[in-house]
């Protein structure tokens, strides 16, 4: 790719990025211009080959200087397919995930705005991402001129991996968590029982009580995957507010993941109800993110 003439000589590797967010939540999307790209048969196959060959774009994109220790990236890539309008692999701080729904819901207006997917219609268009777990549908409004801001969008099959797992957690002895699956596994859990409030304790104390449970349980619990077993990881951990029960009240809660990168996504909310038990056609929670963000999960 040619160099904007306003750049200063430069003979590494340079990239039009777009920088986005989602209720603050950061993503960087590269939607071209990475050459050799990542290759392979399957988009799961062009993940592996990211991850052996390409690791130093990875780093260029989302570490310091350019990025921060919170950045998320998208690399767009050919899916294989059918009903497919692109494919994405996602990077972070430590390496590639499987599903983020941030990233889903700003990569679904990205992509009508940028013509990558169907002809925009109205009230709403929806758009296929081929993620490494599977093809998610995001539903994006277009009022004709452009998207809007309240996308939605149809997740891959979640379902509880397991519930009541007792964990010997060190400097908290034994906890009890539930696993569930929505794209990517995680560990659930109220807060209190690591002697924290999601709303009140320190982050810090939050982030690495919660990386603390993730290695724990990669420990001592082993994950199958029922497609592949490439998907089979504890992706980490998210604590919540206590607030189980199914209620109209929004619920709290923080999901840590990676190098113990906090977050609060989309992905995290069905798997949530899943592990929980509470399963049925017309269920809606609703959780806010410690920074305020407000989403719900039908």
């Amino acid at each position: 790719m040619a160099e904007p003439g306003w750049l200063p000589p430069h003979a590494g590797l340079v990239l039009r990025v777009v920088d986005m967010h989602t209720g603050g939540e950061p993503l960087r999307i590269v939607p071209g211009g990475l050459e050799p790209g990542p290759a392979g048969p399957t988009l799961l196959a062009r993940r592996r080959h990211m991850g052996a060959e390409l690791d130093h774009v990875r780093r260029w994109l989302v570490h310091e200087p350019r990025g921060h220790r919170d950045m998320y990236a998208a690399v767009l890539v050919p899916s294989e397919l059918p009903g497919a309008h692109l494919g994405a692999l996602f990077l972070h701080g430590q390496g590639y995930s499987t599903m983020c729904g941030h990233a889903v819901l700003a990569l679904g207006r990205f992509a009508l705005d940028a013509g990558l997917g169907p002809a925009p219609r109205r009230p709403e268009t929806e758009l296929v991402i081929h993620c490494p777990c599977g093809p998610v549908t995001a539903f994006v409004p277009w009022d004709g001129r452009r998207s809007g801001s309240r996308v939605r969008f149809h997740s891959v099959p979640a379902f509880a991996a397991a519930t009541d797992v007792i964990v010997d957690v060190p400097g908290h002895g034994k906890v009890v968590v539930d696993i569930g699956y929505g794209g990517a596994f995680y560990a659930f859990l109220n807060a209190e029982r690591l002697g924290l409030d999601v709303c009140s304790s320190k982050m810090k104390d939050l982030v690495n009580a919660a990386s603390t449970v993730t290695e724990a349980v990669k420990r001592q619990f082993k994950l199958h995957h029922p497609d592949s077993e490439e998907l089979a990881f504890l992706y980490g951990t998210i604590l919540t507010d206590g607030k189980d029960a199914f209620s109209d009240e929004p619920t709290t809660n923080i999901c840590v993941f990676a190098d113990a990168q906090g977050s609060q996504t989309q992905i995290t909310m069905r798997t949530k109800i899943l592990a929980q038990g509470h399963i049925t056609e017309t269920l809606l929670e609703l959780e806010t993110a410690l920074l305020g963000s407000l989403m719900t999960s039908f």
